[in-house]
């Protein structure tokens, strides 16, 4: 059951990716918009969709809001392009670990060099 989880989700990925590059035209969903990882239930009910996005607050919030709003447009191309008895709920969350994993990498250089100017 956790292979076809994965499979799953990595299918939802595919899809959903593509949706939001080529086919949802919604002005508030940012094209800097990427899909990091999404867990699906092990009832299949529900799939959580992390989104990263490069840019401002606004832009994030923005782009949630879009993608939330096209959340039926979505499901219901799933239901075209994935053959399941039943099509997941989707929600839509920000990832922010690209940015927290850039802010402690930006840490780690000024304490490098710190410590190389103290020496």
């Amino acid at each position: 059951m956790q292979y076809r989880v994965g499979r799953l989700s990595e299918e939802i990925k595919k899809e959903v990716s593509q949706m939001i590059f080529e086919e949802i035209k919604d002005p508030r969903i940012s094209s800097m918009t990427s899909i990091t990882d999404i867990e699906v239930s092990k009832d299949l009910r529900y799939a959580k969709i992390y989104i990263s996005v490069y840019g401002s607050d606004d832009e994030k919030k923005n782009t949630l809001e879009g993608l939330k709003s096209a959340t039926g447009f979505i499901r219901h191309e799933l239901g075209k392009r994935i053959k399941l008895r039943y099509i997941p709920e989707l929600i839509f969350e920000i990832d922010n670990s690209i940015e927290y994993g850039a802010h402690i990498s930006k840490i780690l250089k000024d304490l490098d060099k710190q410590e190389s100017e103290s020496q």
